[in-house]
């Protein structure tokens, strides 16, 4: 199996001339390890002096509903504290009697619960904290469970709430106890960063109340009205942390490390869980664009520039980072990169 550096830092380098992205930092490896890695461009265009390295910490976003989430809930399901295909009603009193309560924790990570799409928090149930969880636990669905596939945010918040029911902690000491500090992931947290963190966070979007770019703290404003930690956005990570993760992932039985989850609930998860339904996804992953089905390409990325991906069948996983979201919200530029990164890196 090859793979080729230069392709891969050209590429990337082009990024950063036609800014798709400040900087980004990349690696590829295996069930061993890092095989390759490299950083291009700058954190930050507003002091150019300053390059992206192996050690930026990066605004996770939507990563963290693999990295907190996705894991928590292997680890209870793991430990049989869960079981996937029972309504949420049968053992949440909190939700029983409402019509989350009909719903599944498998539906929820195919995205098939037919929970609302809408996810502006403020904007429904407003900033107090305890509010807005009787409203998301509360709200009507959008259509019935198992009819269709449709991608949201609300899914993870709502996970997120029943890993903490279960297990009788916050999400981020949860996601600390059975998955970061086993496996050796000491920089990655929820935020708001400490200040040695933040002094090497990418920045991102610009806050347009203080007119400073947002850094060490959230992107996502649902994330920063809960506190920093929800199923949703959140959590920070750097590339070694990653790497950590996704060789764990390829060989969980022999690694030295051990997780809350193992092997069963990783080959459940990188397994179509949608039937017919389109578009096809696991257990929150889904089959990374332009695969096919002998690569067995499974990917997950986040909103501020962020994708991780896998391949059980050749044994090989890679991890792009970037802060794209300083310059845009738009999302072509850098779906072309990943794609094209993803066919370098896994080839």
């Amino acid at each position: 199996m090859t793979y080729d550096h230069d392709r891969i830092e050209a590429l990337l380098n082009e990024g950063v001339r036609d800014k798709v992205y400040p900087g980004a930092v990349w690696a590829l490896g295996d069930a061993t390890g890092i095989l390759d890695q490299g950083a291009t461009g700058v954190l930050d265009p507003d002091e150019p002096d300053v390059p992206m390295r192996a050690e930026t910490v990066f605004d996770a976003a939507s990563l963290t509903k693999i990295l907190a989430v996705w894991s928590s809930v292997g680890a209870l399901w793991e430990d049989g504290s869960l079981d996937l295909d029972q309504p949420l009603g049968a053992f949440w009193p909190e939700v029983a009697g409402h019509p989350l309560g009909t719903v599944t924790t498998q539906q929820l990570l195919t995205h098939t619960a037919g929970v609302p799409l809408r996810a502006q928090l403020k904007n429904l149930y407003g900033t107090h904290r305890e509010e807005i969880r009787q409203g998301v636990l509360h709200e009507q669905l959008h259509r019935p469970p198992g009819e269709a596939v449709e991608y949201t945010d609300r899914a993870a918040l709502i996970l997120g709430y029943l890993a903490e029911h279960l297990s009788g902690q916050p999400l981020d000491q949860l996601a600390t106890a059975r998955t970061w500090l086993p496996l050796g992931m000491s920089s990655t947290r929820f935020g708001p960063l400490p200040a040695d963190l933040t002094a090497r966070c990418a920045p991102t979007e610009l806050n347009q109340d203080t007119d400073t770019r947002l850094k060490g703290v959230a992107h996502d404003f649902s994330a920063r009205l809960l506190g920093g930690v929800c199923g949703i956005a959140g959590v920070f990570t750097v590339l070694n942390d990653l790497a950590a993760f996704l060789r764990y992932m390829l060989a969980p039985a022999t690694s030295q490390f051990q997780a809350g989850f193992g092997s069963e609930w990783i080959t459940r998860s990188l397994t179509i869980q949608t039937g017919n339904l389109q578009p096809a996804r696991g257990l929150f992953w889904h089959p990374a664009p332009g695969t096919t089905a002998d690569e067995d390409a499974w990917v997950h990325y986040g909103f501020t520039g962020t994708g991780m991906w896998i391949s059980p069948t050749k044994c090989r996983w890679a991890v792009l980072l970037t802060n794209k979201l300083y310059y845009t919200r738009e999302r072509g530029p850098l779906t072309e990169v990943r794609n094209t990164f993803r066919g370098l890196a896994l080839n």
